[in-house]
């Protein structure tokens, strides 16, 4: 591993291989995909098709990706998974010492119909008055192109926030210079793990192999930094390293009196 710190830096992502043993990976696989029968017999709407300007001439006409937030919500396997030392340990060069959990996310792309992602900043949906989220994406399966893999712009972090950036709308100065398809191909295998920064802009191609993709996101922030505006990505606030600064008493989800 070499300065991952500087690559974060420069690149606005670092990609650590074989993080996890893959012994804890297919444990954690099996998890992945108890939640997803769950997720199955509950009979909600679980598909988190993007369903985008930016992606609809390339979406298959049944593009589906299942999700469902907070995995530590159903698993305690997936909660010490969040609390991993070697994670923990690459998210501290990032962010510093204190390390704040925001939320996490499930994704499966099923085989051959699994969605496309547009081009977008993570910032426009859990902005922080510092920058500092980052998201940490861990690769439950092999990922390759074919897949429809995690795709970003190397160096984009530098732009900073950009108005509309959320993956709904259409901005020249962004989509009319780079586009999906020439974006950098994230290929990783099952046990790897990407990191990368909320002005990072990032998407995906949908998956038309005959494997599914399956991934675990987690957003975290700095204990120092502020969130800006709370959204339906629930804050959960669990500080997995150091101190988070800006709790109060109301933040944490105490009753008014």
């Amino acid at each position: 591993m070499k300065n991952p710190k500087k690559q974060f830096k420069n690149n606005g992502y670092f990609l650590a291989k074989n993080l996890f043993t893959i012994e804890k990976i297919k444990r954690l696989e099996k998890e992945f995909d108890k939640i997803i029968k769950q997720l199955n017999n509950s009979r909600e709407n679980i598909n988190a098709h993007w369903n985008s300007v930016l992606t609809k001439n390339i979406d298959h006409v049944n593009a589906k990706v299942v999700h469902s937030h907070n995995v530590q919500s159903y698993s305690s396997i997936m909660l010490d998974m969040i609390q991993n030392k070697k994670l923990l340990d690459l998210a501290e060069l990032f962010i510093g010492p204190d390390i704040v959990l925001h939320h996490t996310k499930l994704f499966l792309k099923p085989p051959i119909i699994g969605s496309a992602f547009p081009l977008h900043q993570d910032w426009s949906y859990f902005p922080t008055k510092n920058n500092s989220m980052i998201a940490v994406v861990i690769h439950l399966s092999d990922s390759t192109e074919k897949m429809g893999c995690i795709r970003l712009i190397p160096g984009s972090n530098k732009l900073g926030k950009i108005n509309k950036s959320d993956g709904h709308s259409y901005i020249n100065d962004i989509h009319g210079k780079y586009s999906l398809n020439k974006s950098t191909p994230i290929i990783a295998k099952k046990s790897d793990v990407l990191f990368f920064h909320c002005c990072t802009f990032h998407g995906s191609m949908p998956n038309k192999s005959q494997s599914p993709r399956k991934t675990i996101l987690i957003q975290l922030y700095s204990g120092n930094d502020k969130i800006l505006s709370e959204s339906k990505h629930t804050n959960i606030q669990l500080v997995l390293r150091g101190w988070n600064y800006n709790a109060t008493r109301e933040s944490v989800g105490s009753i008014k009196t």
